[in-house]
């Protein structure tokens, strides 16, 4: 009898220990593994901070349910590697996080079909592996207008690589500035709106404070930074002539004299991403979202906009917000005149996402 209730009381022991450990693997289990390769440091003030904003939204968000893991300084010579790592390590989700990530992401891709892969900025695509953006433009857009409403007509833009990317925004923005300087009665010389220099590098900060320096000795009264750092802006700031920032708010990181700074927000695509592959609706459709899901935000103006022309601008942003993009709309021309789009037309996402041509009133070449 004693040694019956010794075992009974033993095996009872057992399966009370042994569930402690086996729920908590499961929990664990449950988890979703989810993994990003960031193109450089997470403190660049710039894209990566961008991006690693989005992973903080996405831990935020999600909680417990993920597992998140990034690598940093992920170049392309590099980039297979850590993306073959990951999978090996059984990550559900991977995304790569810049254009040069592409090749390397979908050669991993093809050999694990069972991960979800994510492309940022890219054209290239497989069963599991989808290409998502956000429509900076839309940002360019409004930043040019408020610059052409505050009679700015001499600005002078620090571009990156010369690729589709940047010159659409290079493009909307000349639009939305010389909407708003026709809107403010403003005369101005189209042929010498906007000049553009190339770093031929998403960043260089040597570089970017040559070329706005070099900008602003010539007599641009605007710096528009395109690049992934700051430079340009606090080289304009150090001047005292005005900037514009892009990717983060730089007014935050030493360019208090930035009038607005476009904005990047990853993280409401990073948890739609990740919640479609815990419901098992994830596909392949590219994602190109931009103000109506708040994809791309304006930062908080600078105390010299004047109210008249944040109220303007805020009009504008409200229209792409309800989904009316007219900003590519005809009758649009290219730098010698010939007409890209008639009155009427309008271009289309194949047209913009594939765009090598400059418009009317941007001074300066695409680089071969």
């Amino acid at each position: 009898m004693f040694k019956k209730t010794a075992l009974a009381l033993t095996a009872a022991l057992f399966l009370i220990v042994a569930a402690l450990p086996a729920d908590k693997a499961a929990a664990e289990q449950k988890k979703l593994k989810v993994a990003f390769a960031l193109l450089w440091t997470i403190d660049d003030q710039g894209w990566t901070t961008a991006h690693y904003n989005g992973i903080r939204h996405l831990q935020e968000k999600m909680g417990d349910k993920i597992e998140v893991s990034y690598t940093e300084k992920v170049l392309a010579a590099d980039a297979e590697r850590v993306f073959r790592d990951y999978a090996q390590k059984g990550y559900d989700i991977i995304f790569g996080t810049t254009f040069e990530h592409m090749d390397p992401l979908l050669n991993v891709a093809k050999d694990y079909p069972d991960i979800k892969f994510e492309h940022c900025s890219g054209f290239k695509s497989a069963d599991n592996m989808r290409n998502y953006f956000e429509r900076m433009y839309q940002g360019e857009y409004l930043a040019g207008y408020m610059a052409g409403l505050m009679g700015f007509k001499k600005v002078g833009t620090v571009a990156t690589q010369p690729i589709p990317e940047p010159v659409r925004g290079i493009n909307a923005f000349t639009i939305g500035l010389k909407k708003g300087l026709d809107e403010a009665g403003i005369e101005y010389e189209e042929n010498k709106l906007n000049t553009v220099v190339w770093l031929k590098a998403w960043r260089d900060a040597a570089n970017e404070t040559t070329l706005a320096e070099t900008l602003i000795a010539r007599k641009h009264d605007l710096i528009r930074q395109m690049a992934d750092t700051p430079d340009s802006a606090v080289a304009a700031c150090s001047s005292g002539v005005a900037a514009i920032g892009y990717g983060e708010d730089v007014a935050k990181v030493g360019a208090d004299c930035a009038l607005v700074s476009t904005t990047w927000n990853w993280g409401q695509w990073y948890v739609k991403a990740v919640e479609q592959v815990m419901e098992g609706t994830w596909n392949n459709t590219p994602y190109w979202g931009g103000m109506e899901d708040e994809g791309i935000i304006l930062s908080s103006f600078n105390k010299k906009v004047p109210e008249d022309v944040k109220k303007k601008v805020r009009a504008e942003q409200a229209k792409l917000a309800q989904g009316e993009d007219r900003i590519f709309a005809g009758p649009l021309f290219d730098q010698q005149g010939k007409e890209l789009w008639k009155a009427g037309e309008q271009a289309s996402d194949k047209d913009l996402l594939t765009m090598r041509v400059l418009i009317k009133g941007v001074s300066g070449k695409i680089p071969q």
